[in-house]
């Protein structure tokens, strides 16, 4: 019995990794990684309200800027993120077993 709930446990949290769905732990971490690179994304001019800024991250689209909202972090930004800046504690809480947590590439 005393096997049974962390087995459980892990495979609850491989479960909810596998199906693409974010655990709180995991939403609350890509919140952060926002706030972190947030000088990337968030307008430091103001703009009419007819006016786009499209913001762009190594050629490849991430979103459009607005005043007060933030751009989520691509993935090689979070992975960067887990990797150098992110809490460890946050991260094992976040990605038990490790399974499906990004990693940079080399």
């Amino acid at each position: 019995m005393k096997y049974l709930i962390p087995a459980l446990a892990a495979v609850a949290a491989f479960s909810v990794q596998a199906a693409g769905k974010q655990t709180p732990e995991q939403a609350e971490l890509r919140a952060e990684c926002a706030k972190s690179y947030s000088e990337t994304s968030s307008l430091t001019t103001p703009v009419a309200a007819n006016e786009y800024q499209f913001v762009y991250s190594a050629g490849k689209y991430k979103g459009e800027a607005r005043p007060g909202k933030l751009l989520p972090c691509t993935q090689q930004q979070y992975a960067a993120y887990l990797d150098n800046k992110a809490d460890p504690a946050k991260v094992m809480a976040a990605y038990p077993t490790a399974a499906g947590r990004p990693t940079a590439k080399k």
